[in-house]
């Protein structure tokens, strides 16, 4: 009998193409040392991103410097082994968090947008203020979606932005957060859309702009289908299910480089 031909790729050609874990090779019945040492680095910055402090003051600085007016908040998770415990705390702002978004609370507006720390402190801190960098432009172009505030929200988790933009009296929130760290991407961003926000909203009635980070969605590309998500969002009066995201049926208008060199 003869030999099987060799595949056409071989399997070591997927490395190109992907960050998972393919084509390993083998040392004895185990995986060669190099792959080892890489797991469990990738490993290690995965559980630090999730452990990470949430530094505050610069993330309003660079805010602020884009115009945008910043409140700060925070969720009933005190500590963040609570955080972590209890995700239904990080659902609930804080009774101070909520009266203060009162006392400043004006006319409706059409959106407001919410940076929490979410899983990864390490994402927000990375891709936030550059990801809306990119993502005002888009937004004040062609009839303009005015932002209303801007809150960052420490031990966030995403359903925080329903109460949040139900005080505020916001049409849409947007939620920048950090997404669970995997072995591939410990900062990667996502993006939550909600329309009319209120505490109960569930995850059919958002849509999602994930995996925002260097080896996954670049800022441009992230920041136009968010901006047509919005736009379409407001006009048809939804999100979630009921929003279909057809924004590739468009190129995306770039701005400036995708990432910084």
């Amino acid at each position: 009998m003869s030999d099987p031909a060799p595949p056409r790729r071989p399997t070591l050609d997927l490395r190109a193409f992907t960050p998972a874990r393919v084509a390993l090779g083998r040392s004895g019945a185990s995986v060669p040392t190099r792959a080892l040492l890489d797991f469990t680095l990738d490993h290690a910055r995965a559980r630090d991103a999730v452990h990470a402090a949430f530094d505050v003051p610069p993330l309003v600085a660079d805010l602020s410097a884009l115009g945008l007016v910043v409140t700060e908040v925070r969720s009933r998770a005190v500590e963040r082994s609570d955080y972590l415990r209890r995700p239904d705390l990080g659902r609930q702002l804080d009774a101070g968090s909520a009266e203060l978004l009162a006392r400043g609370a004006s006319a409706p507006c059409q959106l407001a947008v919410v940076i929490g720390d979410g899983l990864s402190a390490a994402a927000v801190h990375a891709h936030a203020v550059a990801l809306l960098t990119r993502l005002l432009p888009l937004l004040a172009a062609d009839g303009a979606v005015a932002i209303g505030r801007v809150v960052v929200a420490s031990g966030a988790r995403v359903a925080l932005g329903d109460e949040i933009g139900a005080i505020l009296g916001a049409h849409m929130v947007a939620m920048l957060i950090g997404e669970r760290p995997g072995l591939s991407a410990p900062d990667s961003l996502g993006a939550y859309l909600t329309f009319a926000p209120k505490p109960g909203r569930t995850d059919a009635e958002r849509n999602c702009v994930s995996n925002i980070h260097h080896a996954g969605l670049s800022y441009d590309e992230a920041a136009f289908k968010i901006a047509w998500l919005v736009r379409e969002g407001l006009a048809r009066k939804v999100t979630g299910v009921a929003l279909k995201d057809e924004s590739a049926d468009r190129a995306p208008r770039r701005i400036g480089t995708a990432w910084p060199e």
